[in-house]
């Protein structure tokens, strides 16, 4: 795909959407950060359902240290490996308290050395928190980036250092926010709707697929 494909599909997403948001539902950083944590295999719906009734009731690094391991759990049993996810985000709160006076850190080294706090995670929590021109790669931009052949790559990493070399400044911080949702609703994983697809016309998958065939 070139460059000038490339500049189209990006200005036809941000005319569509032009200011993209998480569909993570959160009133701050730290807000964010748990929920960006309890979203890995898990969808947003979920993580929603679940922390619309955790926050109210702790939304501090200070307040969820105070619920306990066990108490955690009884807000987000429902979402995926809840267990793994309840002791993870016990330990970052403590790293938290003891090393960042309750607050998130602005650093990515700092975040990536919370417990359940990966590169992917990082991303989202600089990019959407802090407005860094970060792109985090899910399973839904990976998907759509190798699928239209706008960011080729056999792994996340490489996606995610292909985007960042061929997505200009001006849409860097949003880009994540339109590859995630277009993957989400469109360019879905198992036969994708090219028929309402925005930028079908400038995609180079070959399969495409419509709802009359």
């Amino acid at each position: 795909m070139n460059t000038e494909k490339r500049r189209q599909i990006l200005e036809i997403f941000r005319d569509n959407n032009p200011h993209p948001e998480t569909e993570l539902n959160f009133s701050s950083p730290f807000e964010l950060l748990v929920a960006v944590t309890l979203s890995a295999q898990a969808t947003d719906v979920s993580v929603n359902k679940a922390t619309d009734k955790l926050f109210p009731v702790a939304n501090t690094a200070q307040a969820i240290y105070d619920l306990g391991v066990d108490g955690l759990k009884q807000y987000i049993k429902t979402i995926g490996l809840y267990n793994n996810k309840a002791i993870n985000v016990i330990k970052a709160c403590k790293i938290l308290i003891d090393e960042h006076q309750g607050e998130v850190p602005e650093n990515r080294e700092a975040l990536e050395a919370l417990p359940g706090v990966g590169r992917k995670t990082a991303n989202v929590v600089l990019n959407t928190a802090f407005g860094w021109p970060t792109i985090a790669i899910d399973t839904h931009i990976f998907r759509v980036a190798n699928r239209t052949k706008f960011a080729m790559g056999k792994n996340v990493d490489l996606v995610e250092a292909k985007m960042l070399k061929v997505v200009p400044k001006e849409f860097k911080v949003d880009v994540h926010h339109w590859f995630i949702l277009h993957g989400r609703y469109t360019c879905i994983a198992r036969k994708p709707r090219c028929g309402s697809c925005l930028i079908e016309h400038l995609c180079e998958f070959k399969d495409k697929a419509y709802p009359d065939e």
